[in-house]
């Protein structure tokens, strides 16, 4: 019997994307992880606002953070509104976790969250991958091949 290949992450409604993760970094596998949030940060993040550029994830013992990602404080939140770039717990199985923590210590890599988004049962997910940092020539080499498939494309479209 052949096995069911793994379905891709369930993304409903993308709220934030990190595109120059795959500029500077070279993506090895990808995680889904919940995501510990507050009560104004889910409506602020169900209205559409939400950053995750500059931010990365950290395994401090057996937990993982999302550090520096910023959800705007909700604009019609009262004196409990939360703190914009706090520090967000992410919700891992334990095994992944000692995967991740191995990962980062042995191999040098780093986790960095590629989107931020909600699935269909209405949860807020982080997709998180374990990447390798590129160098200087690696970042040329990836737009020379970039601007070679869109002069493709156009040397395809015109030429039929």
């Amino acid at each position: 019997m052949p096995r069911e290949l793994p379905t891709p992450f369930d993304k409903v409604k993308v709220v934030a994307d990190n595109r120059r993760a795959y500029y500077e970094y070279f993506v090895e596998e990808k995680f889904e992880a919940g995501i510990e949030l507050m009560g104004t940060e889910v409506k602020s993040l169900r209205g559409g606002e939400g950053s995750i550029a500059e931010s990365y994830a950290m395994v401090e013992g057996e937990e993982v953070f999302l550090v520096n990602s910023n959800i705007p404080a909700y604009a019609k939140g009262s004196w409990m509104n939360h703190e914009p770039r706090r520090k967000r717990r992410l919700l891992l199985k334990k095994r992944e976790i000692a995967k991740l923590h191995g990962s980062i210590t042995r191999q040098g890599l780093t986790l960095i969250p590629l989107s931020l988004y909600f699935n269909a049962r209405g949860r807020a997910k982080v997709e998180l991958a374990l990447a390798r940092g590129k160098k200087l020539h690696d970042k040329r080499e990836t737009i020379k091949e970039r601007d070679w498939k869109r002069d493709q494309q156009r040397l395809l479209r015109h030429n039929g």
